[in-house]
Parts: C-alpha cells; structure tokens; sequence
C-alpha cells in the first residue's frame, strides 16, 4: 500500500544548494520508503529524520515500483533520491540505476537496510568497488510465498560474498545474530545487535478497558504468514465466552480478501473489522491500540517487530507466536507466548487469561525509543569510521617507513 506524503513534513524539488545539516554525512539504502508502509520503511524514516535532528546529513536512496513517485525530493530534511526496480510487480526490487548512484554518492558511510531483495547486493557491491565504509542491517522477516521461503538458502549463500565484507553487520535482535550468524557460517561477533525502537504518544480520554466487552488487536500487513487468519478463528472461540467481544485487524495487503471471505465464513462480520492505519496517522494507530485489551501477534517469523514495542510502550498485554523474536520478548518477560501450532481454543483461552489479568507492568528500560536505536547507530557509525581512520593511519606509517629503508639501503650500496 502506498500513502499520500503531504502530512509527512515533504517539500518537493531540486536539491541543488539545499544545505541539510553538518556532521556525518551519511547514505541510507532501503528497498522502500515512505509513502509506502512496512517495518524497513519506518525503521529508516523514524532513524533518518532524528539524525537530521542532530545535525547530520541524511541521503535516502530507495526504489520506486510504481514509476509515479519523484525522483528526487526531500522529506523532513532528508534527501529522497528514488530509482526504479523491476519487475514492478514483484517484490525482487531489482535496481540497476543503483549501482551508478552509489558510485557517484559522497557519504562517510553507507547503511544498507534490508538484505531479501536485490538492492541490498547492488548497493554491497557498489560500496567494495569505490571502498565506501558500509553497514547492514538485515530486517529479516517471513514471506508467503513457498517459493520464495524455499530459495532464501541460496540467496544466502549467493549473497554471502558481499554480506562478509561489510564493516560491522547488525541485527534488530539476539535471535536476528544467532540466526545469521549459524546460516551464513559467520562468527557472532561480526554482528552488533542495535533494537528497533518504539515511540507512539498515549492518547488522552481513552475509556477503561472493558472486560466484558474486550477488544482485540491484531496488527501486520496482511499476508498469510502474519498469521491474521489465526486471530480470526480464535476470535470465534473467544466469542462463545465474550460475546460483546470486537476484532480490530490493523493492516493491508494481498491477502485481505481471503481474510473477509473467512470471516463472511465464520459469520462475524458484525464484530470484525479489517483496515490499515496510514503510518501518518500515528494518533489513531495509538487510540486503536490504547484501547486494546490483547493485542494478538501470530506472525510465523519476525525478528523484533515493531508493532509488539509499541503496544509495550503503552503498557498493553500482548499474545504472540513463541518463536522467533517473539521468543526472545517472552523469555524477558516482555509478552506471553503460545506455540505457533495450538489450537483456536487454546489461543481463546490465552487471549481470556490476559483479558481478566492484571495490568502490564514493564521496566521502562526495556522498551527502546526511536532516539535510543538513532543513537546506537550513530555510535556504531562513529566506530566503524575510527576503525578505519586507524587502518589508513597504519598503512601509511607502513609506507613511509618501507619507503624510508627503501632509501637507506639506496644511499648504502651507493656507499
């Protein structure tokens, strides 16, 4: 789904003179941005606009599949630079105008987002070849597709190459580290683990939570491994004992018609309720999950997911799949888990545990804010450069002093 950028802070127009700040200037890779919605696409709008914030230079380089959005504009004070992918319409994102901006791009430091479709490699490839410090992140997540879940080893092992010769790899989570460090057979300490963050106000006159009439929340783009075809014939269940009960599913996506025709199936038209939420509207997303009495998160894989933090930062209990990232949030006590295979009753007995529970309580330490993951990178920016500046230091004493015994033995045998 894409959205209209007009209440994103957007100026269009040419970039010729625009001074966007001092300090690191640095090049953001991700496959989409904004207008369109997904996990990649907020992670780097929210990190790119704070380390604008903090006087740093911000380019975005990112795919257009549409052929309709600007080449070229400026989103609250990020350079916007788009190229086009194809097929357009796939999600392989094959980009070859990348390479050439990456080449000709002057940045301290490249970060690449993503590594499941092909800019990833473009832009790895680029960085190598005009020795361009660059970071990955790898926002890993599931697919529908059998294909495409069955052709991910080979991917890996294709892209491998390129992915070993980043300077610092980082994932969203400990489960993110381990999974690609054991996949791609490379050692855990290559990989810094540098959390998604999570920041939605509370909204005010949010009515008390009613047991008896309980909503329940299930966020994610809908395709079938977000599991929102779970959510729903749990919900029948949860019905038998709640019959004022309601479903809110917050998400778009090409699995939306089958998702209707379930619930027409189920017959809960009447207490179902299918819509995305633009991430412009970030006060309806909060009223909808502030009014939650569960939010149920059944995707089949998800490394640390973003709509599970913000319902944390609101302090709402959450029901999720116990695997994956999930399974590292319930270890800490963060959310309840329930194995990905359990019946709809079972699920309809977790979701009434939480509902007549007690109110969630979290340490507010262990909820990251967009500012704290905006300043981790900052800092793993920082580290990778110093690293480098020490390496060029030491090869250039290196040379000098090869070059001065070169001379010495010269001036020897003239002797």
């Amino acid at each position: 789904m894409q959205l209209s950028t007009a209440n994103m802070g957007v100026r269009q127009g040419s970039m010729a003179g625009h001074d966007i700040g001092g300090g690191l200037s640095i090049l953001l890779v991700a496959h989409r941005f904004p207008p369109f919605m997904g996990g990649v696409e907020m992670h780097t709008f929210e990190v790119g606009r704070r380390m604008i914030a903090k006087g740093h230079r911000v380019r975005v380089l990112t795919g257009d599949p549409t052929g309709k959005l600007p080449r070229e504009e400026v989103v609250m004070g990020m350079r916007v630079s788009r190229v086009p992918v194809y097929p357009r319409s796939s999600d392989f994102f094959f980009a070859p105008g990348l390479y050439g901006e990456v080449l000709r791009a002057k940045a301290d430091i490249i970060h690449i987002q993503g590594f499941h479709t092909f800019m990833p490699p473009i832009a790895a490839l680029a960085a190598i070849r005009n020795s361009m410090a660059f970071a990955m992140t790898f926002h890993s997540g599931g697919h529908s597709s059998k294909l495409r879940n069955a052709i991910r080893g080979g991917q890996c092992a294709i892209f491998r190459s390129l992915i070993t010769r980043a300077d610092k790899l980082i994932a969203v989570s400990e489960f993110e580290a381990d999974h690609f460090s054991k996949r791609l057979r490379i050692p855990k300490d290559r990989f810094i683990v540098a959390p998604n963050g999570a920041e939605i106000e509370a909204p005010a006159g949010i009515e008390p939570i009613d047991r008896d009439a309980p909503l329940i929340v299930s966020v994610g783009r809908l395709e079938r491994y977000k599991g929102h075809h779970r959510a729903i014939a749990a919900f029948a269940e949860l019905l038998k004992h709640r019959p004022r009960a309601r479903l809110r599913i917050c998400g778009e996506g090409p699995y939306k018609f089958q998702l209707l025709k379930l619930v027409e199936k189920l017959g809960l038209d009447a207490s179902v309720l299918i819509a995305g939420v633009p991430p412009t509207e970030r006060h309806e997303m909060a009223t909808i999950l502030a009014s939650a009495s569960v939010v149920v998160l059944l995707s089949d894989y998800e490394a640390h997911p973003v709509a599970a933090l913000e319902a944390l930062s609101l302090r709402r209990p959450i029901l999720a799949s116990n695997s994956t990232g999930f399974a590292e949030m319930a270890a800490k006590g963060l959310l309840v888990g329930i194995d990905p295979n359990a019946p709809s009753q079972a699920v309809a007995s977790a979701m009434l545990k939480l509902i007549d529970g007690p109110a969630v309580s979290i340490p507010e330490s262990l909820v990251t804010s967009w500012d704290d993951c905006t300043n981790n990178l900052i800092k793993i920016y920082r580290d990778i450069l110093a690293v480098k500046s020490e390496r060029a230091r030491g090869s250039t004493i290196s040379k000098v002093a090869s070059a001065s015994i070169a001379q010495g033995n010269g001036e020897t045998s003239r002797v």
